[in-house]
């Protein structure tokens, strides 16, 4: 009986020791993880939801642009009517 158990326990303590010698030497080389993302010409990713976030920013941006253009184009408009003796 006490060969059983001395056996038994043997195989336990084995079991152990290629699971830390596993463990040991998987957290020891752990390869890095690194995204491979296309890009776009700003620079920024197009792919996914941070592509279309991307996206929607740079046509925010453009907008932008168009509407201080038609302001300007406004103010001028405004200015010409009130010389002219309008409102």
């Amino acid at each position: 009986m006490k060969k059983r158990s001395g056996r038994r326990l043997a195989l336990i303590a084995m079991f152990v020791a290629v699971f830390m010698l596993g463990y040991i030497c998987g957290s020891v080389r752990t390869p890095s993880a690194s995204a491979q993302l296309p890009q776009i010409p700003g620079g920024l990713p197009s792919g996914g939801a941070l592509g279309a976030a991307s996206q929607l920013a740079s046509s925010i941006t453009e907008m932008e642009q168009h509407v201080s253009g038609l302001q300007k184009n406004l103010d001028t408009l405004k200015k010409i009517q009130s010389l002219l003796g309008g409102k």
